[in-house]
């Protein structure tokens, strides 16, 4: 069975969508392809859209999830969507650029697999920013398909900004990363 090569861009419909724009260009240091009235496209690598929104008029407003566990839908749809970076310290230099700016994440954790904040966007939209806790795709799939994993599939919370201070001391980022 032949599978899709990657993920190639996502879709929000909104009736703000210049506030996404900027937040979305801002979190992620993406710059602006192509916009009109309706429709605006991002990018912030060699693809030619990451995100698109789209303005089709008159929308409910959607409402912040409920509590910080990811098991706490409130509605269907989209739960949230990720973005991963190359590298503990660009998540964390990210996490910091961000609370300069009065961008803060609502819930970190340390989920085995990644190190994980999630943000909400200016329509309440969850956002992931991670990075691989494994080097190797197989060995996080072996994390995953373990019984440390199965005793707990949500992860440990942690302080972002402790997390920087340690970093910044000079910890180890395998140690950093580890779960308990």
């Amino acid at each position: 069975m032949k599978t899709p090569t990657k993920l190639a861009h996502i879709v929000l419909q909104t009736n703000q969508p210049a506030a996404l724009r900027d937040w979305y260009c801002r979190v992620l240091g993406a710059t602006v392809v192509h916009e009109n009235d309706f429709i605006c496209f991002i990018s912030y690598d060699d693809e030619h859209h990451r995100l698109a929104f789209i303005n089709p008029g008159a929308l409910a407003a959607r409402q912040p999830g409920q509590g910080r566990d990811i098991r706490a839908g409130v509605e269907a749809g989209l739960h949230h969507m990720a973005f991963t970076f190359a590298s503990l310290g660009d998540l964390l230099d990210t996490f910091s650029r961000l609370k300069e700016v009065g961008i803060r994440p609502f819930w970190c954790i340390n989920h085995g697999p990644t190190t994980s904040m999630y943000f909400r966007d200016p329509d309440n939209n969850q956002v992931e920013l991670q990075i691989d806790n494994f080097d190797d795709v197989v060995d996080g799939k072996a994390y995953m398909q373990s019984e440390a994993f199965a005793k707990n599939p949500i992860g440990v919370e942690f302080d972002p900004d402790a997390l920087v201070a340690r970093f910044r001391s000079g910890a180890p980022v395998e140690e950093l990363v580890r779960l308990g």
